[in-house]
């Protein structure tokens, strides 16, 4: 089959505003393939990095989805909301005191290395089988076990009074939207997510990422290559029949 002689990975920029699935599925319109998928979700309010497995490249799935990956985010202080970012319901409003630089220091220092963090009710980590986000829309109430993360760097900056930029570096697993709230409480305060941008996974980067809105032309390529090596399939198919025959 043609899905089986490919193997590729493409870096792509997904835009805010689609789900990662629906960059996938442009990919397979385009390629005309069925076997792709992706290295690691971003929900649709993000954007960044998002890496499309085609044919044999889905095997290294695993692998992909373990490198660490690295985020720009803005963090709106004095406002909670349930899903953590800016798409959610507000779920709490409270004071934003004076921050100094030694409290940003302090703060970052609290968020170096290996930190617990508990994933958030809007995720698709599973309850029995059952990804948590539906159990939360459905006003079902449940528990997630804190798991162990890395945050390898992290900055942060003010960049009014209620507004944080951070830019971080952080193992697989590790969900920015909650890390944004942590950071907020370690204030004094609540917040949410407002941008997220993944720049990188790995040695994947932002900067060699392919543009969601130009893919019918920088597939091209690929494109034609996957239909020589079809139309060589169907030659050599050809000519086994007649051997056969």
């Amino acid at each position: 089959m043609i899905n089986n002689s490919i193997s590729e990975i493409l870096n792509i920029h997904k835009p805010v505003g689609i789900t990662s699935y629906d960059v996938v599925r442009k990919v397979k319109k385009i390629l005309k393939l069925k076997k792709i998928g992706h290295g690691g979700t971003l929900d649709p309010f993000a954007e960044g990095v998002l890496l499309i497995l085609i044919g044999k490249a889905t095997k290294k799935m695993n692998q992909l989805l373990s490198l660490p990956k690295s985020y720009e985010a803005e963090i709106k202080l004095g406002q909670s909301t349930d899903t953590a970012d800016h798409t959610g319901e507000i779920t709490d409003n409270q004071p934003v005191l004076q921050i100094s630089e030694q409290q940003i220091q302090q703060v970052i220092n609290m968020f170096h290395g290996e930190v617990n963090q508990t994933p958030p009710q809007y995720s698709a980590k599973k309850i029995n089988g059952i990804p948590a986000y539906k159990l939360a829309r459905q006003g079902i109430e449940f528990t997630l076990n804190p798991v162990k993360i890395n945050i390898y760097d992290l900055k942060i900056v003010q960049t009014n009074h209620s507004i944080l930029k951070i830019n971080t570096s952080c193992s697989s697993g590790t969900y920015v939207r909650v890390l944004g709230e942590d950071i907020a409480k370690k204030f004094g305060t609540v917040g949410h997510l407002v941008s997220l941008k993944r720049t990188c996974i790995g040695d994947y980067k932002i900067n060699n990422s392919l543009l969601f809105d130009n893919l019918e032309k920088t597939l091209m390529p690929l494109k034609t290559t996957i239909l020589s090596k079809h139309n060589m399939e169907s030659v050599k198919k050809g000519i086994n029949q007649t051997v056969k025959n």
